[in-house]
């Protein structure tokens, strides 16, 4: 059987890709499972620094299936009661699972990222594209309002106006357009969108374990809370990365002009 997402380690670096393009990778029930499990697989193996999310074949995720809304099954059946449940015990588990994702995380964006698909580009931390990619909060083409986050996250990236303009319109951005607004941070040509990706991550797992993990926290953290709860948590964040033998070996490195050896203690 067909994994539906791949799950590859080199070192510090794990690359998750979504492994169903026949559909263009649309967000599966398969899919969910598999991100739920392998984003708390990663959580408690600290040997993983940085994960990378991609799409097999032609596009990184073309969102919901539009066949199953067409005949009211999956998501899109049952009473209003179970579409509500279905939503929070499915696919919200994504979203879900990627806020709590401890390492971070890059998306890799290859060819189409619609609807659902662009919400998960938007839920990793860092997004690349390559030149094919589009985006699109193309929900109101279908008739639908986000249900899986991408109302939360999208105007915390691109601002309040643009995700208003995204998610009433409905348009098509290409890799230039959505690096102007801020959507990604770099846009490379297709051949070398997963050696960029790589790159980038490499340097990211080349970092203190404990630290970096610490830091993500405490950056995504600190959005929801006043500036003196904010203040507490990086004091107690802090003193926990200076009792690690990894900050000290970071220091005794950069005096010494050399690069560091971490062991993740």
């Amino acid at each position: 059987m067909t994994e539906p997402v791949l799950f590859s380690q080199e070192g510090g670096v794990v690359t998750l890709t979504l492994n169903e393009p026949a559909t263009r990778n649309a967000i599966s029930p398969a899919i969910v499972e598999a991100m739920v499990a392998h984003t708390q697989r990663i959580n408690r193996d600290m040997s993983v620094c940085c994960v990378i999310v991609t799409g097999a074949g032609q596009g990184f995720s073309s969102g919901g299936n539009v066949k199953e809304m067409k005949e009211r099954q999956g998501l899109f059946g049952g009473s209003p009661a179970e579409i509500r449940r279905g939503y929070w015990h499915g696919i919200q588990q994504i979203p879900l699972s990627m806020y709590e994702l401890e390492v971070p995380s890059i998306a890799a964006v290859n060819g189409a990222a619609i609807g659902a698909g662009c919400d998960l580009s938007l839920m990793c931390d860092i997004r690349i594209a390559g030149r094919s990619a589009v985006f699109a909060e193309s929900f109101m083409r279908v008739g639908l309002v986000s249900g899986d986050g991408g109302a939360w996250f999208l105007p915390r990236i691109v601002g309040l106006s643009k995700a208003y303009e995204m998610t009433f319109t409905g348009d098509f951005l290409d890799a230039d357009e959505a690096a102007r607004i801020g959507l990604v941070s770099k846009v490379v040509d297709d051949a070398l969108l997963l050696d960029e990706a790589n790159a980038l991550a490499k340097r990211i797992a080349a970092q203190p374990p404990h630290s970096l993990r610490l830091a993500k926290r405490l950056l995504r953290d600190s959005q929801q809370v006043a500036l003196p709860i904010a203040l507490e948590m990086a004091s107690s964040a802090q003193a926990l990365v200076q009792h690690t033998r990894d900050q000290h070996e970071a220091v005794v490195a950069f005096i010494e002009k050399r690069a560091p050896r971490f062991e993740g203690q």
